[in-house]
């Protein structure tokens, strides 16, 4: 069973996520793939002991989620010392980077609820 995540992760993940956010949003990358490319971070999951940093991106008006990853992964030592210019840590945490799926799947279920099946089970006059 997974424990949900303490205050401190919670903290520090939010820490993580503002100075990687700052640090994007200022254009300090060197690799081309990410030249232009407007990436949001909407959430920085943290470890149990804060030393790996699971980053969820976004990359705004869609592009190649794929590509962008792999980007950001070639870039990661860079955008560390960045943030550890920012946060004070004892341990800079090893930054792992994810597409955030979240609005997918929103998406998707907004599409399963719209869909004439359940709209058809749902209708109280069917019942």
């Amino acid at each position: 069973m997974n424990k949900p995540p303490s205050q401190r992760q919670l903290r520090v993940g939010e820490l993580v996520r503002h100075a990687l956010s700052n640090a994007l949003a200022r254009g300090e990358t060197r690799d081309p793939a990410l030249d232009g490319v407007v990436i949001t971070v909407p959430e920085v999951r943290m470890s149990p002991d804060l030393k790996i940093a699971t980053v969820y991106v976004m990359p705004l008006g869609g592009g190649d989620r794929g590509g962008l990853v792999k980007a950001l992964a070639r870039d990661a030592k860079l955008l560390r010392r960045e943030i550890a210019g920012r946060v004070s840590l004892k341990y800079m945490p090893e930054l792992r980077f994810r597409m955030d799926e979240t609005f997918d799947e929103a998406a998707r279920i907004d599409r399963l609820l719209d869909s004439d099946t359940v709209r058809r089970d749902l209708d109280p006059k069917e019942s």
